[in-house]
């Protein structure tokens, strides 16, 4: 996981030599030296303020100032240009006297020797101080998330035969327990203020388990915010609003209702709802008569958005290949090949499994080749995992 927080580089502080190389030739091979760039006599800086260099009209206005403002960050400084060249400038009259402060604490961080890498504890409690720091739900609602995944990898001992790590065991719990109700606790002040990230996750963290009681699932609690995120535009919450509304989770099962959370998320171009939505026309699920030709449509857009959360239209279409379609698909063995093997790439254990066999016994017009077909064989035992 990236870091929740960009750190402020410093720039760098420019070199003693200010003029590039040409510019220092031209300035050495003239005899006489230009009134406004006097050599033998140094000028006078008067100063107002932190980082703020003034000068009188006899003083040279290509003379940077060497304080402060060339390590501010924010400054309109207009002496550097891409080739190396300067250009005259009016100072203005008043600047700020000290740059604002960085919103996020990186004072932890040293370069060089005295560089170390922070605990786990510390870790979060920085993230959390940053946190409290802002009131940026963004910040906030990636704050969440990163609470949920350490949480998820938070280290339990295994229970010795002695049974003397019992306690450890029941702290390191807890500990998981409490970064769980933490993160809960953050997103739904988020999902309140409307966040609709915020509220796709945490309809995601109730329906897998993650902040219920007894790690159970709870669609009475997923479900609305499902709705609300849908209604924001949210895809994916689109989709699984629709799911619910279809199988009865967390709400009376309307086969209609999830229709419409089908064709929203759809027209986002979500690839599950799409493949959901070729499904039931090819079947003549969800309340509507068989349409094959709709449902090849709705198949090959979701082929053409495919990800390793949704590769089941790539795999759907080549079994309609494999046999063809009266009218609607021909039967076209390469074709199908190449969409298992598009399948088998993005980690679905069916389409491996199936070229295995073509491989091993010369179906589809794939040639027998022992190699490929184990290659296949164990591609699909390492992408398949037991239904939860």
């Amino acid at each position: 996981m990236t870091t929740m927080y960009a750190q402020h580089s410093m720039p760098s502080r420019p070199s003693s030599s200010f003029y590039p190389d040409q510019q220092q030739q031209r300035i050495a091979s003239h005899t006489s030296q230009p009134d406004f760039y006097p050599q033998q006599h140094p000028i006078p800086q008067q100063r107002t303020g932190a980082g703020v260099s003034v000068y009188t009209q006899e003083q040279s206005r290509y003379e940077p100032a060497d304080d402060l403002d060339q390590y501010n960050p924010d400054n309109n400084d207009d002496f550097y240009h891409g080739d190396g060249g300067y250009t005259p400038r009016s100072i203005p009259d008043s600047r700020p006297s000290t740059p604002p402060g960085p919103i996020l604490d990186h004072s932890h961080l040293r370069p060089g020797k005295e560089a170390s890498l922070l605990s786990h504890e510390r870790t979060l409690a920085l993230y959390r101080t940053n946190a409290k720091k802002t009131q940026d739900p963004e910040l906030q609602f990636e704050f969440a998330v990163f609470l949920v995944d350490a949480a998820k990898h938070w280290p339990v001992p295994t229970l010795e035969p002695s049974g003397v790590n019992v306690i450890d065991i029941e702290k390191a719990q807890n500990k998981r327990e409490d970064l769980y109700r933490e993160a809960t606790s953050l997103l739904r002040r988020l999902a309140d203020r409307g966040h609709m990230p915020s509220q796709y996750f945490l309809a995601d963290c109730y329906a897998n388990g993650i902040g219920t009681t007894k790690g159970k699932q709870d669609f009475d609690r997923a479900f609305p915010l499902f709705m609300l995120a849908a209604k924001h535009g949210h895809p994916d919450a689109a989709y699984r609003a629709g799911t619910c509304c279809e199988n009865g989770w967390g709400c009376r099962r309307e086969t209609a209702k999830a229709l419409q959370f089908f064709r929203k998320a759809g027209a986002a171009l979500h690839p599950g709802s799409q493949y959901r939505l070729g499904i039931a026309e090819l079947n003549g699920e969800l309340g509507l008569s068989k349409r094959p030709r709709e449902g090849v449509k709705w198949l090959k857009r979701s082929a053409e958005h495919a990800t390793a959360e949704f590769p089941h239209a790539l795999h759907e279409l080549a079994l309609l290949h494999e046999k063809g379609l009266d009218n609607v698909v021909f039967m076209d063995y390469e074709y199908a090949a190449e969409l298992l093997a598009q399948a088998s790439e993005l980690g679905y254990a069916p389409s491996a499994y199936k070229l295995g066999e073509c491989y091993e016994y010369g179906k589809m017009g794939c040639p027998q080749d022992p190699a490929l077909s184990i290659h296949y064989y164990v591609r699909s035992f390492s992408s398949w995992s037991p239904t939860p």
